[in-house]
């Protein structure tokens, strides 16, 4: 008798799902969803309507796509559109205040994948906070960030509208050009910029080549002695100011022909610091100090 209950039971669920079908219903769907740069299905409810941005790039690119109201929470690097500047700070980022982060309310906080990011992401969802961890190294990246960006946030087509014009700027070739230069980000010890970084590749759609082009990570530590025997016509600095750097004037750079010469690049940090939106301006930038450096 019981056994019989049970199949009766079930047929009903069956009659009743098909008589749901036959009026043309349908059950609710799921919510916008991407697989990050960790591996995981990311699905949320609905398009995400308070957003944490714990990277510069990804504020740049959500404020592109139409997404910038979104924002509840960004770091204090988080410094353009100007419009940024008026979404609270949840500090610097590195790592991640979880506790400032969660008080924003957010409904998805995007955050760079690395080693301490993927913990801060972990403590979040126990708090029942959704997050997507993205990659954001090279030039090739900045596409299918805005693509899934633009997914999650509803704004699909502006996201494809951006990866388009990002994907068409990554596949450009290098410009053979006969300038070199050497990207210093760190001078004791020295780090330079390799192969795995986006400025590589904006130095090579610039005209220029990069001395350590063979370098396959984003950067390395090198010595002094090797800037040297590379030899590159230029020193290329992120900086906000007009000063060359302080190593400029220490006796163990010297030995560096362009230093001595006083061959700097000094690149606004704000354009070059960071694969955005404006990657175009920023090669744009380089190529015209480029040519306008004897």
């Amino acid at each position: 008798m019981r056994r019989w209950t049970v199949r009766a039971h079930l047929a009903g669920l069956v009659a009743l799902a098909a008589a749901t079908c036959a009026r043309g219903e349908r059950a609710p769907a799921a919510g916008p969803a991407v697989t990050d740069d960790a591996g995981r299905r990311v699905t949320l409810a609905a398009p995400a309507r308070r957003v944490v941005s714990l990277l510069p790039s990804f504020t740049e690119i959500l404020f592109a796509i139409g997404a910038g109201d979104r924002l509840v929470g960004r770091t204090t690097w988080c410094d353009y559109p100007p419009a940024a500047l008026a979404v609270p700070s949840v500090g610097d980022g590195m790592p991640p205040n979880v506790e400032a982060v969660a008080a924003r309310r957010p409904d998805l906080v995007v955050l760079y994948r690395s080693g301490p990011n993927v913990t801060a992401a972990e403590q979040l969802e126990r708090l029942g906070v959704q997050t997507v961890l993205f990659d954001l190294n090279r030039l090739e990246e900045l596409g299918p960030v805005a693509r899934r960006l633009g997914v999650l946030t509803g704004r699909t087509a502006a996201g494809d509208s951006l990866a388009r014009a990002m994907d068409s700027l990554a596949s450009q070739p290098p410009i053979p050009g006969p300038r070199s230069l050497v990207f210093i980000v760190w001078d004791n010890p020295p780090i330079v910029i390799g192969a795995g970084s986006f400025l590589d590749r904006l130095a090579g759609l610039a005209g220029a080549r990069n001395v350590f082009h063979d370098i396959a990570t984003p950067s390395a530590q090198v010595s002094i002695e090797t800037i040297a025997a590379r030899n590159p016509d230029f020193i290329a600095v992120l900086a906000d100011t007009a000063a060359p750097p302080r190593y400029a004037d220490r006796p163990e750079w010297r030995v560096v022909p362009a230093v001595r010469q006083r061959r700097f690049l000094l690149l606004p940090g704000r354009l070059f610091g960071r694969p955005s939106p404006r990657s175009p301006e920023a090669v744009r930038e380089l190529r015209r100090r480029l040519a306008s450096t004897p």
